[in-house]
């Protein structure tokens, strides 16, 4: 502890003071709150050393605790057996069981087991705790107390004996060492698609899992029968969308949802320490595949960037919620969850600061523009970028809801702002369903269903569509033909009232319900409609900002029509979804996704790179970077990539599966087999389980002779993406110019 400054002290007149005169309080120079983070201590005052045993006291012996961080400058007191230190809402207590949002469902709730370390205002080089849940602080005769005069002067002695918080072990050894290539590229590769808190997507229950939670792993990943009810029998959802088709598709649980309940069991719900059947990105999709651990994993394989996504779905989230199918902590609207998404992204920036030494230390960090993502990639760390993929953004409904926005150029302009002021810097004009700015992606299925929901408009699809470029979602059969009536004015009233669905979803549903049980059409459809005029003025303005345009869930209009606006703007785009159009993307300076074979030919090595070196001879055609990344949609509701072996693998026989341990492209970090808790994960036979297994997704092209020369566009991608982003920033530069 650093030696204290001066104390600035009242000088008193030669007579004394009377007690009503005013006497300033001891200012002493700030301590250190962060260095004492997951370390074991025990707390000494003048009053004793803190002790847990028969109850919370100052003692002459005290507990050894383990300062487990929670946030920034804050911990929890965790004792040998497995006890916290809490405000129990005016007087100390030890528990081992503690209560939090994620089990209560309440949104605002705060741990009486998380305590801010403070500088003390009772002596110099001391330090006072204050308890986040009451604000009370730890008094010196071991209860909580609200002044800073009755507050414990503390110190922290070195101690041995602690036991350590559960976590998750990380399964790789060493620190990455390279973060340039010869030629001064940044080295490391690009996730451009990822949905780090869908859990607070949905109305906040049902997605089932977080990246983190203050109060550790224990509340971050436990079992999800909370979110899905006992054996995963209310999460419809999951189901519909895991087993839709072998169970019968929409129509066939229209029973069960009536009755509350999947008729069968769904799903194995325990979470840590067992996790039987999640996570599973392959076939467990309500199930979150990142936690920060398995990230870092992949950040210690050379993720060094990455595209955060916010998400949600009005839908999907009243549908459950309105039934009782899911808790909630939050309304349904789509951006509420967004703006909570933005939101826990920085917290998690403070949580893994806080678990690295304190502000700035932590190998995660939200950046705002290339050059800051260039800065944190030159120091090794991940940079990470905030985006948003969903329907209604800016809650501009097709069909305007009651109480809702009056979604005109001004408002656009207004929430523009407001977002790029929290980070945001790539967007989605449009996801699924229609909005205010364009027709939905067009869909079939289920969403199709949504979308009828969501705006009391009918299918509006035709079959006169362009065919000269690749299609996107729009290209599909009709499922429900009973919903099939395009119209000519895409902004015209609603065909039906259905503003009591969010309410009362299945009533409204009802009188549909031969709607939904009728034949698909066959056909190459397409949506009857392009972007709106407020749509276009969106997009114009997300290009004058600077800002990132994802465009692959336009429908076919939309996206020809926000080609002709991007080329004659000669500004770069994102097709993180797959989509070049025919190249035309690279041509702007844009980029889509890498993709590998997943099946070994053991005559032929080396061809699970054709898909990957087709793609990026396409774009170096084109003149672009040699540089080339992946968009997996963790948590995106987009599966994964599955195993070579066993069962669902490749049914030609298979050699070299990945053996550890095995060390990372850049020969720095050892991978030793990965583990959740109990769980031993088998990349092999069980695939892309989460988002910690692309270091075995890489390793998988080794072992099928992919050479450093082979992997290296994958290795600077990240360059390539930033690359993109400052071609971004020039153009919106010459366009406000003009």
């Amino acid at each position: 502890m650093r030696p204290a400054l001066a104390a600035i002290v009242l000088l008193l007149p030669l007579g004394g003071c009377t007690s009503d005169e005013p006497v300033d309080l001891p200012v002493y120079p700030e301590l250190d709150v962060h260095s004492q983070a997951l370390g074991c201590w025990t707390l000494q005052s003048e009053s004793g050393a803190l002790s847990t045993d028969g109850g919370v006291t100052f003692a002459s012996t005290g507990t050894p605790l383990f300062f487990q961080p929670a946030d920034l400058g804050a911990v929890l007191l965790y004792d040998p057996d497995g006890g916290y230190v809490v405000d129990a809402d005016g007087s100390l207590a030890r528990t081992t069981t503690l209560e939090s949002d994620a089990t209560l469902f309440e949104a605002d709730y705060v741990s009486g087991a998380i305590w801010d370390l403070e500088t003390s205002q009772q002596a110099a080089e001391r330090y006072q705790l204050r308890n986040r849940r009451t604000g009370a602080l730890l008094g010196a005769s071991a209860s909580p107390v609200t002044a800073d005069a009755d507050a414990a002067a503390l110190w922290f002695e070195p101690a041995t004996g602690c036991a350590q918080h559960p976590e998750l072990s990380l399964d790789a050894t060493g620190t990455p060492a390279r973060t340039t290539w010869e030629d001064g590229d940044l080295y490391g590769f690009v996730d451009m698609h990822m949905h780090m808190f869908t859990n607070f997507g949905f109305g906040g229950g049902l997605f089932h899992g977080r990246p983190f939670h203050p109060l550790g792993v224990e509340h971050a990943l436990p079992a999800c029968t909370v979110s899905h009810g006992e054996e995963g029998r209310q999460d419809f959802f999951g189901f519909a969308y895991d087993h839709g088709a072998e169970a019968g598709g929409f129509g066939a649980l229209i029973p069960d949802m009536l009755a509350g309940e999947l008729s069968e069991p769904n799903h194995g719900t325990d979470g840590y320490p067992t996790f039987s059947e999640w996570p599973n990105a392959r076939s467990r999709s309500t199930h979150t595949a990142i936690y920060y651990r398995w990230l870092e994993r992949a950040w210690l394989g050379g993720l060094r960037l990455v595209m955060q996504h916010a998400t949600s779905d009005y839908v999907i989230c009243s549908l459950s919620v309105a039934e009782g199918w899911s808790p909630s902590l939050y309304d349904c609207e789509d951006m509420t969850a967004v703006d909570r998404e933005i939101e826990a992204v920085y917290e998690l920036e403070r949580y893994i600061d806080a678990r690295s030494g304190g502000p700035g230390q932590g190998w995660f960090r939200v950046v705002t523009s290339p050059a800051e993502a260039r800065a944190v990639i030159a120091e090794g760390k991940l940079a990470v970028a905030l985006g948003i993929e969903t329907s209604n953004l800016f809650d501009c409904h097709l069909t305007p809801r009651p109480g809702g926005p009056t979604c005109d150029e001004a408002f656009v302009d207004s929430q523009l702002d407001t977002y790029y002021d929290k980070g945001v810097r790539a967007l989605f004009p449009v996801h699924k369903y229609d909005n205010r700015f364009s027709p939905g992606d067009g869909s079939d299925g289920f969403i199709e269903a949504g979308n009828f929901f969501n705006s009391g408009h009918y299918t509006n699809k035709i079959e006169d569509c362009p065919t000269d470029f690749p299609r996107g979602y729009d290209d599909n059969a009709i499922t429900f033909s009973g919903l099939l009536e395009p119209r000519d004015e895409y902004l015209s009233p609603p065909a039906e009232d259905l503003t009591d669905f969010p309410y009362d979803p299945i009533d409204t549903m009802l009188p549909y319900a031969a709607t939904f049980l009728g034949d698909s059409i066959e056909g190459d459809f397409c949506q009857n409609a392009s972007l709106t005029g407020v749509g276009e003025h969106l997009v114009e303005q997300i290009l004058e900002r600077g800002m990132l345009l994802e465009v692959d869930h336009l429908p076919t209009f939309s996206y020809l029509q926000a080609y002709e606006m991007l080329e004659a703007a000669d500004y770069p785009a994102l097709g993180t979804h797959g989509r070049d159009n025919n190249g035309r993307l690279f041509a702007l300076g844009g980029l889509s996704q890498g993709s590998f074979r997943r099946c070994h030919d053991p005559d032929e090595p080396r061809t699970t790179l054709a898909p990957y070196q087709a793609r990026l001879a396409s774009m170096v055609a084109a003149g672009m970077h040699p540089s080339l990344g992946f968009a997996f949609d963790f948590n995106g509701f987009a599966g994964a990539r599955g195993p070579r072996f066993g069962e669902g693998g490749c049914s030609a026989p298979q050699e070299n599966p990945v053996t550890y341990p095995f060390l990372s492209f850049d020969g720095a970090v050892t991978f030793t087999a990965p583990t959740a808790g109990e769980r031993v994960f088998d990349f092999n036979t069980e695939g892309l389980m989460h988002v910690g297994l692309i270091p075995e997704l890489i390793q998988d092209l080794r072992n099928d002779g992919a050479t450093e020369e082979d992997l290296e566009p994958l290795f600077r991608s990240a360059e390539g993406y930033i690359r993109l982003w400052e071609k971004a920033e020039a153009r919106a530069e010459a366009l406000r110019d003009r």
